[in-house]
């Protein structure tokens, strides 16, 4: 029996842990055949226990040459791009914005903002050549909401929401998807060196009282890269146990 991803190109960014090596997994198990990008090194164990249909690729994707470089893998290798999910993150240090450094502003902007561009910048007209395709972009919850001492990561989630929507118009005549992914606590590296207070704070007032598994972000993933959310495009959808519904 076929997989819901049959036949599919996907480059996934962030994938060395957490969310992104969970979509890696599942994205394969389902037929897809996966570009697995990060910058920690990571993504080469992550590729071994997949198989030959995920390729490991190291990449900063705050610089414009290595997402072009990590989506033309996906041609020279696979033939074609049909699905982009621009995961990778950082929540940046955690301080008042009357305290923020531009530095680290831009640090955390470059991973979680300016990469969402780049990659749709040059996922596009890839895409576009081979007929159409879905861009799904994981932002968060903290789009939606304030989280205080997160200037910088709340910013960049923004941002990454918007931008999806201004592509869905954009190309919704031309066969190409866009949507954005709002988790909100997952149990990923970002939460685990977050102040544990911080995090209990947010399962209290989490209706469903605990952290999402990455699986769990992973599998709305596949939805959105598979056809059967064909008439899906500009959606905004949170995945947060509840916890923005308060």
């Amino acid at each position: 029996m076929a997989g819901r991803l049959e036949g599919k190109i996907a480059v996934i960014t962030g994938a060395g842990s957490g969310i992104g090596a969970s979509m890696a997994e599942i994205f394969c198990r389902e037929g897809a055949k996966v570009i697995a990008a990060d910058i920690s090194g990571q993504q080469d164990a992550v590729a071994k226990k997949i198989g030959s249909n995920c390729v490991p690729f190291q990449a900063d994707v705050s610089k414009s040459a290595d997402i072009q470089a990590m989506l033309n893998l996906a041609v020279s290798k696979f033939g074609r791009l049909d699905v982009l999910v621009n995961n990778a993150a950082v929540d940046g240090d955690m301080i008042p914005t009357g305290e923020y450094t531009e530095a680290e502003f831009d640090r955390v902007w470059g991973i979680n903002g300016r990469s969402v561009f780049l990659g749709m910048r040059y996922g596009i007209p890839l895409m576009l050549a081979s007929g159409g395709g879905s861009i799904i972009n994981v932002s968060s919850m903290a789009s939606v909401v304030a989280f205080p001492t997160m200037p910088a990561y709340c910013a960049s989630k923004g941002a990454a929401s918007m931008m999806t929507k201004v592509v869905a118009v954009e190309y919704a005549g031309k066969g190409i998807r866009a949507n954005v992914i709002c988790p909100g606590v997952v149990m990923t590296g970002i939460t685990r060196h977050m102040p544990a207070e911080y995090i209990d704070a947010i399962k209290k007032v989490t209706p469903m009282g605990r952290m999402a598994d990455p699986s769990e972000i992973a599998n709305l993933g596949v939805f959105l890269a598979s056809d059967e959310s064909s008439f899906i495009t500009g959606s905004q959808i949170l995945i947060d146990g509840g916890y923005t519904s308060l």
